[in-house]
């Protein structure tokens, strides 16, 4: 495509709208009838300087890279014709086209430089021409279809790329790029997801039948074009075009990998790689860039072998990289032996920061430990957090074995955040792709119990059978006692009941192991309401408002608490306060300071005289925003020191951070560095 014919033939495009006086002289070349500018934008040159080679920039070499370079100095490589204004096709029937035929005949004979005095054979239509005629085509069967023109210079219609879609019908609007979600590492590019219900509709592939007529060399080297300038979804077409010409040339396999990488479509480029080498097993940068796919997927082990294969392609950094995460996982593997959950937790952030960014079975193994160490808002964060591939690609790519393992950690993750016939349907997946794993068949009954539960409930709630269906809840809570949407629903069960104590107990305990959980949040505020607390109920009603300021119910529920609470002289209660919005709890019980020291989480806790420094009140105000998953106590020791005696604190002001029942560490008042570093510390370890 890329070369200038020698043939004698006209631009399809130009030619069928102007046409050609015969008695005009002919060009020599297929460009003539065009005036040179025209084709500026349209043409790639490739100068002949060699560009330094980047992390960025790694392309696939051809062997005899260094000895094409000069043969390729100044190549032209035409990308085809952008769209040129035409009369629209009419079509006649056919029984009546004989008396026009040999005018139209004659017309193109002038057209395609036929004179009288002899005939020039006709030739081929040309890329421009063959696209014209398939545009006709295309608008025959579809209707008036809009051409759109592609970052990459091609003229195509709008649907066929894979950067663009049609919103349905004939309306061509842009449509928003959507992030894919599933990959902490994806690249937005300009990929944009088709809609799950838009049907499939058979379309003309402009691309691939182009495609058919170019060298694959040219189309790798536009690829490697567009991957340069970041346009990595082009660059993906033009790579899987190149394969369509000539499947067996690993390097047109090894750039799509890259293009993918780019994509963050991590899995789909392993398996690239991997053809690639099934191709030609001596690729060296196929083995490394399958090495350092192997290191962020979490396969060190493997990531070792194919660096060995590189030769000097291997990257120093990567295997050094492969080398730590290896380590780190084999101390996560002893101490899970063990039972040694922090040790789980340490190594797998270890891991993960070393380069395994984007293993999906290292993410799960640090979510079950935060499981285990009933850390829940943090496990579920973290497999948000991870990537969230396919499971049929996982057990493509990690057997069956590992994808059964990855499927119980999200079973679980599913079970605490209330998800639970995802986590039923995970569990059951798991068991069928790995029979003999006792773990998960442990998940599926759990997951059953409690999904059962949570069902018979609910049915039991719609009818008013409160009492029945708070029971029906408690048997959910026999299989996960702290199962927060367990105890949030049975807290309803006991409001309605008028047990507004009982309900208030449930909705701490749900809010002690999910502090962000709104809804468990929004019924302690009802009950408060209920039992006349009303600066209780105004506190929760302002960080509800702080995640959701449109609540009409909440914006209706703290305007009446504030005017109860201005007709009762604006006391908050006695039991549980909340210090000027800071989040704090002021805690005046020995029993409320036992429930929040002794439960699942971390607690900081400030002992203080009643005169409290404001600038510590702004520092935990700072923090209850940046860390919502930790509660924040203080314990005003003018009123309780017996507190602060059976604590040990003997100056003022004083922190200590509690972590899952347990003293962990003290910290004076006035460190406010070391409060937030160790408070960074227990968050993430």
């Amino acid at each position: 495509m890329g070369e200038i014919s020698s043939e004698k033939r006209g631009c399809g495009f130009i030619s069928a709208i102007f046409g050609r006086k015969g008695r005009r002289p002919r060009r020599s070349t297929s460009t003539g009838s065009l005036p040179q500018t025209i084709f500026n934008n349209n043409v790639t040159r490739f100068p002949s300087t060699p560009g330094s080679r980047t992390r960025k920039d790694a392309f696939a070499d051809p062997p005899n890279a260094k000895k094409d370079q000069k043969q390729q100095a100044d190549r032209i490589i035409e990308r085809p014709a952008g769209s040129y204004p035409r009369a629209p096709h009419v079509y006649k029937p056919q029984q009546h086209q004989g008396p026009n035929k040999n005018i139209e005949r004659a017309r193109a004979g002038n057209q395609q430089g036929y004179v009288q005095a002899r005939k020039v054979p006709p030739t081929g239509p040309g890329i421009s021409g063959e696209l014209e005629s398939m545009i006709m085509d295309y608008q025959k069967s579809k209707g008036a279809a809009s051409l759109i023109r592609a970052s990459s210079s091609n003229v195509m219609l709008f649907g066929n790329l894979g950067n663009l879609r049609q919103s349905g019908g004939n309306n061509n609007s842009t449509n928003a790029a959507s992030v894919n979600g599933k990959y902490s590492t994806s690249v937005m590019g300009n990929v944009v997801k088709k809609n799950e219900h838009e049907p499939e509709k058979p379309v003309v592939s402009l691309c691939r039948a182009l495609s058919t007529r170019m060298d694959p060399e040219e189309l790798k080297i536009l690829g490697n074009e567009d991957y340069k300038n970041g346009r990595y979804a082009e660059a993906l077409a033009l790579y899987d075009a190149a394969i369509s010409v000539d499947p067996n040339k690993a390097s047109y396999r090894s750039n799509k990998s890259a293009a993918l990488v780019a994509l963050g479509k991590l899995l789909e480029a392993a398996f690239e790689c991997r053809e690639a080498i099934r191709i030609e097993p001596s690729y060296q940068r196929a083995h490394n860039r399958l090495a350092t796919l192997y290191v962020r997927l979490g396969e060190p082990e493997k990531a070792v072998y194919h660096f060995k294969q590189s030769g000097p392609e291997a990257d120093p950094d990567a295997m050094n990289n492969a080398k730590t995460v290896q380590i780190h996982l084999n101390k996560c593997t002893d101490a899970k032996k063990r039972g040694d959950w922090n040790g789980v937790l340490t190594e797998t952030s270890l891991s993960i920061a070393a380069g395994a960014d984007s293993a999906p079975l290292v993410f799960g193994l640090k979510a079950e430990a935060l499981l285990k160490l009933n850390r829940r808002e943090e496990a579920i964060q973290t497999m948000q957090n991870g990537p969230n591939f396919d499971i049929d690609d996982c057990t493509k790519f990690f057997g069956p074995i590992g994808s059964a393992s990855l499927l119980v950690y999200r079973a679980q993750v599913n079970l605490v955040a209330g998800r639970f016939e995802d986590s039923v349907a995970a569990a059951q997946r798991a068991t069928r792709l790995d029979p003999n794993n006792k773990e998960a068949m442990v998940v599926l009954r759990r997951t059953k119990g409690v999904a059962t539960a949570r069902a018979n409930g609910n049915e039991l709630f719609k009818i008013a059978r409160y009492s029945e269906a708070s029971i029906a809840y408690g048997e959910g809570l026999s299989y996960d006692p702290y199962n927060a949407v367990l105890l949030c629903n049975r807290a309803a069960c006991k409001s309605k009941l008028g047990q507004y104590q009982k309900a208030l107990d449930d909705c701490n305990a749900a809010l002690n192991v999910r502090p962000t959980y709104s809804k468990a949040r929004l019924r302690r505020a009802d009950c408060y309401a209920k039992m006349e607390k009303w600066g209780a109920c105004v506190q929760d009603c302002k960080v509800l408002l702080r995640e959701n300021p449109d609540d009409e119910e909440v914006k209706k529920m703290v305007k009446e608490a504030k005017e109860n609470l201005q007709k009762h002289g604006g006391n908050l209660d006695t039991n549980v306060r909340n210090n000027h919005g800071t989040g704090m709890v002021v805690v005046s019980s020995n029993e409320r300071f036992r429930d929040y020291a002794t439960s699942p989480g971390t607690s900081v806790v400030l002992f203080c005289k009643k005169v409290g420094d404001r600038k510590i009140m702004q520092k935990i105000e700072q923090l209850n925003q940046r860390y919502p998953s930790l509660n924040f106590l203080k314990v005003e020791v003018d009123d309780h020191p017996s507190l602060a005696k059976s604590e040990g604190v003997n100056s003022f002001p004083t922190f200590i951070i509690y972590t899952n029942g347990s003293r962990a560490k003290e910290i004076p008042g006035d460190n406010y560095v070391l409060l937030e570093k160790s408070i960074k510390y227990y968050v993430n370890s």
